[in-house]
């Protein structure tokens, strides 16, 4: 008899990650779950465990215990076929990990897990013999092999003692009715438990037919298609009472869903982060913290050397300044437990200069770091630039530094080779992304399934608001779109239109690599996260995303690829061919000529400050300090280019400048009294409300993210330190809500001032070397016929002239030559020959 008081356990589940084929988000499928009582259920997604993490965490949030586990090939000298994996414990995780990984490493499209590969990795995992459609042993059944099911079966039974399950599913299919018979006799004679399955792809029976829509968008098919892939209206979510009717013959096998619940007791665990060890160079025999305390204040002593700067070096107060904050940083970094990870970057951007790969002089919140400028790791000085450590890395509030680094282009590649070779090929791996459909999609994709007229559906799609940033799903365009509702209500066609691309919006369709996250581990990486291959890619991935490849414990570190770097690296080449030997770092601050070219909007090819609008507010600006630069670039978004007059007035002197209170002067004087950057609000509450600068970045934090409890303690607190700053109270409470106001569009000052660094670099070789910098300009867009007619344009404005494309090879390369008086811009090197050179 089966026990009335155990529950059916979904063992077959399909998220969003079994890509274009599941329809559950893991959220959605653990709160269905919850809602039928059930509390277990196993995630089992196609070759991959994609969502482990991610399902683990939504599930125990729920109360509902996970299961892990995924539907894999399993092959043998006859042929190939489906089981399900589960996760019994840590090893088990490890094995599937293992397996997994290696099927898509050294496999083709089809991941195969070979017998040899189970055997050597079998520990921990209970499998269950697949169901009767692609089935390793009920497929063969269903296919009249019985005797090379029975043959499986033995191994398998043999392999994993006690941990095979003979899979029955009862979807109403003529494979499962045929095979069902062979299936139980096999049970019997090997003495094998039964367990019941339902493969899952929806939550509802009536989600049917959007999920045929789903299949036929994976597949590139449409509805009419007669031999198009599909499921039955069988294959959803069905609560414990419906799989008790379905198998009440068999209630064993209902019972046993139970059993492997409580023999699958694991989830992925949470983990600190976990940093290979940096290797200190033989002969120092050196912990990683005192191998960075000793790079830091030798890498300061070379900074604080360099001419600009030679100021400091002969005042002892600033001089103090100096070697103070790098103490205080170094301290932070190491009680944070962070010296391996400045290191490691360290290392490799070393590696990069060394090999004359261009890197950027930073990005990001990192700038702000001392020790960094130290390393070598960024090259701007942030206290000369008033740029704050706490930003970057908060005492106060433990997280993951992050350096997001620029490389040229055509070097980053290099880079992450050394990186491979120095950690070791399997501890280093690119980051998985997953494509999704979006409203617009979702209704395309939709309309071509179902055979609507192109421009009927076009017509419909464009009616979604179009917002990359903060994408509008379709439900809310229902609301707000008065001609997409009446649409919606036009025809029982486009409702179906409509009514499906809302089933299916938001689900993973495909996956990819992200741009520029690596992770690197102490050890091979399957032993930490499971990994995957693209067959376009050049190296593995993690199969876990951006958002849970950290809480698994690897740290990201970003190689993004700047074309800009390129390009004054070929300028800088050009030159040199001219006896002109340049570095950047020797590029002045302040040079009138660079300033003239801004002012007068002549920036077209000028890192960040080329677009028409961003020109014409050069033209009012008329900059004539780099500050300026920097305010430019933090200003010229959406939301904070409202102050971009204000700033240009109050410049020229045409707008009275003020200050919410005399103690913010000192630190709003540099942007003439509007706060433009985080740090300002920063340094705003240090002064006004004795708040630290680790407290202040909690501030800031909290007031862009708007909680009411944390904004009302954080009030309370201001207030209180005001006070105490001899500040009235109904004054402090005013200075905090205009403070409020800017910290909701306050940009990084640390990322503006590396970025205006670039900009800079850029005009002032335009405003020099003009025929170099566009000739340079230009290789790097030799593709792009739109770009180079700006180019082209650009030179007959400057009196550079260009030779046209008839005369030009198709080499890759631009070059520049002296000819009747005038720098000239090749369209290829080839063409010097076409001149007669």
């Amino acid at each position: 008899m089966l026990r009335a008081d155990l529950p059916f356990i979904h063992l077959r589940v399909h998220s969003t990650y079994s890509l274009a084929e599941g329809m559950f988000k893991v959220k959605d499928l653990v709160s269905k779950v919850a809602d039928l009582d059930q509390p277990a259920v196993a995630i089992t997604d196609n070759f991959n465990t994609f969502g482990a993490l991610e399902f683990s965490s939504a599930a125990l949030g729920e109360g509902v215990q996970p299961i892990i586990g995924a539907k894999v090939l399993l092959s043998d000298p006859e042929g190939f076929g489906e089981v399900v994996l589960l996760v019994q414990n840590e090893v088990g995780w490890l094995n599937l990990s293992q397996l997994i990984s290696t099927a898509w490493l050294v496999g083709d499209q089809n991941p195969l897990i070979d017998q040899k590969s189970l055997a050597d990795h079998h520990e921990g995992l209970l499998l269950l013999t697949g169901g009767c459609e692609n089935g390793y042993i009920g497929g063969a059944v269903a296919d009249g092999q019985k005797n090379l099911a029975a043959k499986r079966l033995t191994f398998l039974g043999e392999l994993l003692s006690g941990r095979v399950y003979v899979e029955l599913q009862r979807h109403g299919l003529h494979r499962e009715n045929t095979a069902e018979e062979g299936l139980l006799s096999l049970a019997d004679d090997m003495n094998l438990p039964l367990v019941a399955t339902n493969d899952c792809y929806f939550a509802e029976s009536g989600m049917a037919q959007a999920h045929e829509t789903l299949l036929c968008i994976s597949k590139s098919t449409t509805l009419g298609d007669d031999g198009r892939p599909r499921k039955t209206p069988h294959h959803y979510l069905k609560s414990t009472a419906e799989m008790r009717t379905l198998f009440a013959d068999i209630p064993e096998a209902i019972e046993n869903t139970s059993v492997i619940a409580r023999r699958c007791a694991f989830a992925v665990p949470f983990r600190d982060p976990i940093l290979p060890r940096f290797p200190v160079p033989a002969g120092n025999k050196m912990s990683e913290a005192e191998y960075l305390q000793k790079l830091a204040h030798e890498g300061l002593a070379s900074r604080l050397e360099h001419p600009a700067l030679s100021e400091v070096k002969n005042d002892a107060e600033k001089y103090q300044v100096y070697k103070d904050r790098l103490e205080f940083e170094l301290q932070t970094i190491i009680d944070m437990g962070f010296a391996g990870y400045f290191l490691i970057v360290a290392d490799f951007i070393g590696w990069s200069k060394s090999e004359k790969i261009p890197v950027g002089p930073g990005r990001g919140s990192g700038a702000g770091s001392l020790v960094a400028y130290a390393l070598g790791i960024t090259d701007l000085d942030p206290i000369y630039f008033g740029l704050l450590f706490e930003r970057f890395l908060n005492p106060e509030r433990v997280s993951m530094p992050d350096f997001d680094i620029d490389f040229c282009q055509e070097g980053r590649d290099r880079v992450i080779s050394y990186v491979r070779d120095k950690y070791g090929e399997d501890r280093v791996a690119k980051i998985i992304t997953f494509g999704s459909l979006q409203a617009r999609a979702a209704l395309r994709d939709t309309g071509r399934v179902m055979g609507l007229p192109y421009g009927q559906v076009d017509r419909i799609a464009k009616m979604v608001p179009s917002n990359p940033a903060n994408p509008v799903t379709l439900a809310a365009a229902l609301k707000s779109e008065e001609g997409l509702g009446h649409e919606a209500n036009a025809s029982p066609e486009i409702a179906q239109l409509i009514g499906t691309a809302i089933a299916i919006e938001g689900l993973n369709r495909h996956a990819s690599t992200h741009a520029a996250g690596i992770v690197i581990g102490d050890r091979p990486l399957p032993e930490l996260v499971p990994l995957y291959r693209d067959s376009s890619a050049d190296m593995p991935a993690t199969q876990f995303n951006m958002k849970w490849v950290e809480p698994a414990g690897l740290v990201k570190f970003d190689f993004l690829g700047l074309k800009t770097l390129t390009i004054l690296e070929k300028t800088l080449s050009l030159l040199e061919k001219q006896g002109i030997n340049l570095r950047l770092e020797d590029i002045p601050l302040h040079d009138e000529a660079t300033f003239e070219m801004l002012s007068n909007g002549d920036t077209i090819g000028v890192f960040q400050l080329e677009s028409l609008g961003m020109r014409d507010v050069l033209r009012g600006l008329k900059p004539n300090r780099f500050e300026d630069i920097i305010a430019v670039v933090a200003l010229y978004r959406p939301g904070p280019m409202e102050n971009i007059p204000a700033y240009i007035a109050r410049k020229h002197g045409t707008q009275e400048i003020s200050y919410m209170h005399a103690l913010l002067e000192p630190i709003l004087s540099e942007t003439y009294g509007i706060m433009i950057y985080q740090e300002q609000v920063q340094q705003a509450a240090r002064q006004l409300a004795g708040y630290t600068l680790g407290g202040a970045d909690i501030l800031r934090r909290a007031m862009g993210k708007k909680i009411a409890a944390e904004m009302k303690a954080q009030r309370e607190f201001f207030i209180e330190g005001a006070k105490r700053n001899n500040i009235d109270g109904k004054l402090a409470s005013d200075i905090f809500d205009q403070i409020n106001a800017f910290a909701g569009y306050g940009f990084n000052k640390s990322h503006a001032a590396a970025y205006a660094l670039i900009s800079w670099q850029t005009a002032w070789l335009k405003a020099h070397y003009k025929a170099e910098f566009l000739a340079a300009s230009m290789s790097l867009d030799y593709g792009n016929t739109d770009k180079l007619s700006v180019y082209k344009q650009d030179c007959l404005d400057h009196d550079v002239a260009v030779l046209p494309p008839s005369v030009a090879d198709s080499a890759a390369d631009f070059t520049t030559i002296e000819r009747n008086g005038k720098r000239v811009v090749l369209y290829g090197l080839g063409a010097v020959r076409h001149v007669g050179m």
